[in-house]
């Protein structure tokens, strides 16, 4: 632990139970560890970057601004770090927590599966009658089934035994918006982070072992698929929609798309249709769903949060691959009955977002020039060109 004597204000975190955070980036610093702050845990973030690593065990603390009217800094304390490529060190800390969480990128998943292979065959000696649930924040359906299997593919029978029984790996939907801080933001505070206010953290309740600690926004909810679905069809889908429709009006961010007329119109419409496929295959109150939709809206437009349509829309290969919002979304909308005529459009202007700096939009387009836009359609979104959904995409391509 560290020395106390240099940090008047913070509680001697040696009395304090603690939550260990794999992921020290906007949505480890910028969510769950202000949750797993405010309800009294120590938190431990593991993470590779040295920077971060040392800054938040020389300050034990870091600030987050709520992009509110007016804005609020709010100190998050009780914070420390362990170097993630120190997978003793991370183990034994996986030993001592009583909760974790995961924020690390579906690409880095393989990386912590080591280390918390390590940490739960010691805990399993430990603490064998305990339980832990760790909560995975990542985007991409049944992260936590894939992180669960990457476990226990290093853990001897017995311990992959004891882990499917003690060991909770439970789903996440986040739903905060947190933008990517510009380089004078990050000179001026390494550690700070820009968010919005909303702070509701849904897991999946049927996934958890043994109680979950009680932590400020985490909410355990049953029919989870439908949350999962939910935010990308609805929250990922419109978000997306917004920057590729503003692309094509030259916004430069996400707020301007929402106050043009037009483009909050069409991506209105695109969160109806798979508003209404959802509603369909969930039974959910429709309702309540259009109000969900009008939140989203009016949070996309908050200026102070400062998104750009270059963020919002980037990696479009990703983003338009036929699992994803979009392209996935239309499907899902076909399955249900629901034509998806805006949704549609939406993949359209994806595929012509253009960004310099994007590597993924230079991909795209350089394949629409050497085999056009009907084999870079399918190619980049896994559908047949003379699908339905093909026919209705590339009936709204500008450049054919």
């Amino acid at each position: 632990m560290y020395n106390l004597q240099d940090h008047g204000e913070q509680e001697d975190i040696r009395q304090l139970k603690t939550a260990l955070q794999f992921g020290a980036g906007n949505i480890g610093r910028g969510f769950t560890g202000q949750l797993f702050s405010e309800s009294g845990l120590e938190v431990v973030f593991v993470d590779v970057a040295p920077e971060i690593v040392e800054k938040l065990n020389e300050l034990h603390q870091y600030s987050i601004t709520v992009a509110s009217e007016p804005e609020e800094t709010i100190p998050i304390r009780n914070v420390r770090a362990v170097n993630g490529r120190d997978i003793e060190a991370v183990a034994q800390e996986v030993v001592a927590c009583e909760v974790a969480a995961t924020a690390v990128g579906v690409n880095v998943l393989s990386s912590i599966a080591a280390p918390i292979a390590r940490g739960l065959t010691l805990r399993r000696n430990a603490r064998p009658d305990g339980t832990l649930n760790i909560i995975v924040c990542e985007n991409m359906q049944d992260a936590a089934g894939t992180l669960k299997s990457l476990v226990s593919n290093s853990l001897d029978r017995a311990t992959a035994k004891w882990v499917d029984e003690r060991i909770g790996f439970t789903q996440a939907v986040v739903g905060r918006m947190v933008p990517v801080r510009t380089g004078e933001e990050r000179l001026l505070d390494p550690l700070g982070i820009r968010v919005e206010a909303y702070k509701k953290l849904p897991v999946d309740a049927d996934a958890l072992r043994g109680e979950l600690p009680d932590i400020v926004g985490v909410q355990p909810r049953a029919n989870f698929q439908a949350y999962v679905d939910s935010k990308l069809y609805a929250h990922n889908a419109g978000h997306a929609a917004s920057a590729y429709f503003g692309a094509r009006r030259g916004f430069k961010f996400i707020w301007e798309c929402m106050e043009d007329a037009q483009v909050h119109s069409l991506t209105r419409a695109v969160m109806e249709e798979t508003g209404q496929a959802l509603v369909k295959r969930y039974g959910l109150d429709s309702e309540e769903h259009q109000a969900h939709i009008e939140d989203l809206l009016s949070r996309f437009g908050n200026r102070k949060l400062a998104d750009t349509v270059a963020r919002v829309g980037a990696d479009p290969v990703r983003k338009l691959g036929r699992d994803d919002r979009l392209v996935g979304g239309a499907l899902f909308c076909l399955e249900q009955g629901v034509e998806p005529v805006y949704v549609a459009k939406a993949v359209a202007a994806g595929l012509e977002f253009c960004e310099p700096g994007d590597p993924s939009a230079v991909r795209i387009q350089s394949l629409i020039r050497e085999a056009g836009v009907r084999r870079a359609f399918e190619e980049i979104c896994g559908v047949a060109a003379d699908s339905p959904l093909g026919k209705l995409v590339l009936d709204n391509i500008k450049s054919q």
